[in-house]
C-alpha cells in the first residue's frame, strides 16, 4: 500500500513539475543599440532612438542594452560584439553605419540589423528611411511666415544627401510662403559639436537671421545657446527640443526615430521581422512638428497644418535635392 502510495505521489510531483516548465517565461529579447558619435544625451537622434527601445522595454519587456561611438571607426567593432553576444536585434543609429552595416550583415547572417537613416538591401537588415524633407518644408514655412527681417538660417551637421534634404525642404518651405526670404546656409562638419553650432548660429543671427533651424544632431544644442543668449528663434529637430529653452526654441521638426526603433523592435518580439524598407513620412505620422512650448500662434500652426494636408493629398512634392530645389514652384493653397 505505502508503495502505491509513493508511486501516486512521485507521479503528481513530475506532473507538477512538467507543468511548471510549460509556465515557464520565455527570456526577454535582447536588442542592442549602438549610437554615432553623437552618443547618447544628444537630446535629438540618438536620444529617440533609446527612447524607442525604452517604450518597448515597457510594452515588451526588452531588455535594452547600448554601446556609444566615440568615433566612426568604433562602428564595425561594435557592430561585431554585439554580434557575437545573445542579442537578437542590433540597431546602428545613423547613416554612416552603412558599410559597417554592410560588412557585419555579411559576417552573421542569421543576425538580426536595422539601420536607421539608410538602405542596405540585405535579408537580415531591416532598413529604417524618413521623408525629412516633408517636415523640414512645413518648419520652413513657419519660419518664412515668422521672421521679421526676411533673413533666416539653416544650419546642417555633414554636407551628405541626407541632411541635404532637410536643407532643401526647409528653403522649399520658407520659399512657399515668403519667396522674399534670404536663407543663410552653413555645415558644421560635425553632429557633435556644439561649440561649432554656437558658433555658426551668432554669425548667422549677426548678417541678420531672426530664425535659424538645425539638422545636426548634438551641434544644435550650441544653436539653441546661442538663441537664448542673443535673442532669437530656434528650431529644433528629431524630437521636441523646446526643453532646451522654452523662450527660445519655436518648434521643431519632428522625425519619430523613437517610433520606427519601437516598430522594427515589436516585429522581432512578434517573429515577423523581414529585412525590407521602412519608410517614416507625414502620411502615416513619422514626421511632422511640435510646439510643447506654446511659442507657435494658431495662425502660424493653420498654415503649417494647411501644407501638411496638401502634402499627405500628394497635391505637390517636397524638393529634397538642390535640382529639385531650383525647379520648384511653390503651390498656390
Amino acid at each position: 500500500m505505502m508503495k502505491k502510495l509513493f508511486a501516486l505521489l512521485l507521479i503528481v510531483i513530475l506532473a507538477a513539475g512538467a507543468l511548471a516548465g510549460c509556465g515557464e517565461t520565455k527570456e526577454s529579447v535582447v536588442v542592442g543599440m549602438i549610437t554615432d558619435t553623437g552618443g547618447l544625451g544628444d537630446q535629438s537622434f540618438n536620444d529617440s532612438a533609446w527612447y524607442g527601445l525604452e517604450r518597448a522595454e515597457t510594452d515588451f519587456g526588452v531588455e535594452r542594452k547600448v554601446l556609444e561611438s566615440a568615433t566612426a571607426d568604433d562602428y564595425l567593432p561594435n557592430l561585431t560584439s554585439f554580434s557575437e553576444e545573445n542579442v537578437e536585434l542590433i540597431i546602428g543609429v545613423g547613416f554612416l553605419f552603412n558599410d559597417a552595416m554592410m560588412q557585419a550583415a555579411e559576417k552573421f547572417p542569421e543576425q538580426k540589423f536595422a539601420l536607421v537613416d539608410s538602405v542596405v538591401e540585405m535579408p537580415n537588415v531591416a532598413s529604417i528611411t524618413f521623408a525629412e524633407h516633408e517636415g523640414s518644408f512645413l518648419v520652413g514655412v513657419i519660419a518664412g511666415l515668422k521672421t521679421e527681417t526676411d533673413k533666416i538660417g539653416f544650419i546642417g551637421g555633414m554636407k551628405f544627401p541626407l541632411i541635404e534634404k532637410f536643407e532643401y525642404g526647409f528653403r522649399a518651405g520658407v520659399k512657399a510662403v515668403n519667396p522674399d526670404a534670404e536663407v543663410f546656409v552653413n555645415y558644421a562638419d560635425s553632429f557633435d559639436d556644439a561649440a561649432k553650432g554656437k558658433e555658426i548660429a551668432i554669425v548667422q543671427h549677426q548678417a541678420g537671421a531672426d530664425v535659424i533651424f538645425h539638422a545636426a544632431g548634438g551641434v544644435g544644442v550650441g544653436l539653441i545657446q546661442a538663441a537664448e543668449e542673443q535673442g532669437f528663434w530656434a528650431i529644433g529637430v528629431d524630437q521636441d527640443q523646446s526643453a532646451l529653452s522654452p523662450t527660445n526654441v519655436l518648434c521643431s521638426m519632428i522625425k519619430r526615430v523613437d517610433e520606427s526603433v519601437y516598430a522594427v523592435t515589436k516585429e522581432v518580439v512578434d517573429g515577423t521581422f523581414t529585412g525590407t524598407i521602412h519608410t517614416f513620412d507625414i502620411s502615416n505620422n513619422g514626421i511632422g512638428y511640435s510646439d510643447n512650448a506654446g511659442n507657435l500662434t494658431d495662425d502660424l500652426k493653420a498654415e503649417a497644418d494647411k501644407y501638411m494636408e496638401a502634402i499627405k493629398n500628394g497635391e505637390f512634392t517636397v524638393p529634397q535635392t538642390e535640382a529639385e530645389f531650383t525647379a520648384f514652384t511653390a503651390p498656390t493653397l
